[in-house]
């Protein structure tokens, strides 16, 4: 069923554009996730052959990713409350629990959505919490775009690699190769968490002292 969903992204991905890019994208940055280890890669298979602009694709990869993001922050804004409220209880969700993700998402936003939009799964969901959380929306905006930005054009070069080795993009090769990033963006990731752990302490006990 992947390898078909390829195959018609292959070959409809042309007809539907740069704009067919940012739809996709905002789907799979919002509450029907389309994952971008689908679409993204078809489009750098094209970029390999001439048919499209690397930085095109991935500038509407971007663009589609905030675009979602910003739907499912806004509707966690002006819903969440109210269904935490109502519904909380039922799913083991308090009024105290929201609290503290607004005081974490305070202290701890940009981080957070800057990682998890890395983050396979995490990526379709940091925009909820946020929302909940009300983090600044410029903020928002721009940790979602950094993110995005990584993810995108990682998953491009993918597309692009075997699109310049491999005659046909199968589903195996790209989760083969998607596999092998994770393999390095996962440790550096976690040496990003390291050092703003570290540089929160450090800071922490500078204003104790001062």
């Amino acid at each position: 069923m992947l390898e078909r969903f390829i195959e018609w992204l292959l070959n409809g991905l042309l007809q539907l554009g740069y704009p067919g890019i940012i739809a996709l994208m905002a789907m799979e940055s919002s509450v029907l996730p389309v994952p971008a280890e689908l679409v993204m890669p078809p489009a750098g298979y094209w970029v390999a052959k001439g048919e499209m602009n690397a930085v095109a694709a991935v500038a509407s990869g971007v663009l589609g990713s905030v675009i979602g993001s910003i739907a499912s922050y806004f509707l966690a804004r002006w819903l969440g409350r109210g269904l935490v409220r109502r519904f909380g209880k039922y799913v083991l969700i308090s009024e105290r629990s929201l609290e503290r993700s607004e005081r974490y998402f305070a202290a701890h936003g940009e981080i957070s959505v800057l990682l998890g939009r890395m983050l396979p799964v995490v990526r379709h969901l940091i925009s909820i919490p946020a929302g909940l959380a009300r983090m600044s929306l410029p903020a928002f905006v721009s940790y979602t775009g950094v993110g995005a930005l990584l993810w995108c054009s990682i998953l491009t070069w993918i597309g692009y690699f075997l699109g310049q080795h491999e005659g046909v993009l199968r589903d195996s090769e790209v989760r083969r190769y998607v596999s092998r990033a994770l393999l390095i963006v996962l440790p550096v990731l976690a040496l990003v968490v390291g050092i703003y752990m570290l540089c929160q302490r450090r800071r922490m006990s500078s204003g104790e002292r001062g």
